[in-house]
């Protein structure tokens, strides 16, 4: 069953405040996708082709170094976009960007943006704002990557995810690998402090499902000194 597509442009916040009539000449210019769990939908170094925008599902967006050591800098949930700086500086995807479950995305080439950026300036506004955030995530990641146990960096990264969720009860949707490849570490490492935090009394994991028992204590052990 084809997308909705302007129904998902309305959740973008790019596009927040557009009328239907505008959302549907923007959703004429974009491309349905559906990526499967694992599929690519774009490597580093390739050619910026346009914007992805994630109507449905959870992707990764990752760099992996010439010995194959993979770490993920971000994980982008529906409703959200990616790739929206190299339209822009006119380079190369910076990041390979991976689904982690089944993916609806829509794809908008850079010719087709850019017509909406000047028939809508606030647009481009918006954009210099998602590059603004994206910038600080990438800015926290480097601090949680660089300083610290592996042990806080853990815990801050529950807590990250717990926010997200809304909930102190939420799927954890990253196998241990990838949670070790967000934190720049081993599987083992990870398998090991989860299971210390659940004797600890910290947090509880019941097959898919992660709840944290004590956010005092696990923000406690999030703590860094810088």
């Amino acid at each position: 069953m084809p997308a909705d597509k302007p129904q998902i442009l309305s959740n973008i916040a790019l596009f927040g405040g557009m009328g239907r009539e505008e959302l549907e000449a923007i959703a004429a210019r974009a491309v349905e996708k559906r990526y499967p769990a694992g599929a690519t939908l774009f490597l580093e170094g390739e050619e910026c082709a346009g914007m992805f925008i994630i109507g449905r599902g959870q992707v990764k967006i990752y760099k992996t170094s010439s010995s194959g050591r993979e770490i993920t800098i971000a994980v982008e949930s529906a409703p959200s976009t990616v790739a929206e700086l190299p339209m822009f500086d006119g380079g190369d995807y910076p990041a390979s960007v991976s689904a982690l479950d089944d993916v609806l995305a829509l794809f908008i080439g850079k010719r087709d943006f850019f017509q909406v950026c000047r028939q809508h300036p606030e647009v481009a506004l918006k954009i210099l704002a998602a590059v603004g955030r994206r910038l600080r995530h990438l800015v926290a990641t480097l601090e949680i990557v660089t300083f610290g146990s592996i042990r806080q960096r853990l815990a801050r990264l529950i807590l990250e995810l717990g926010d997200a969720a809304g909930s102190d009860s939420f799927p954890l949707s990253m196998t241990h690998q990838e949670l070790a490849s967000r934190l720049g570490t081993v599987r083992e490492v990870i398998s090991r402090n989860l299971s210390r935090f659940q004797v600890d009394g910290l947090i509880r994991i019941e097959g898919r499902m992660l709840h944290i028992r004590s956010r005092q204590d696990l923000e406690r052990e999030a703590e860094t000194e810088l």
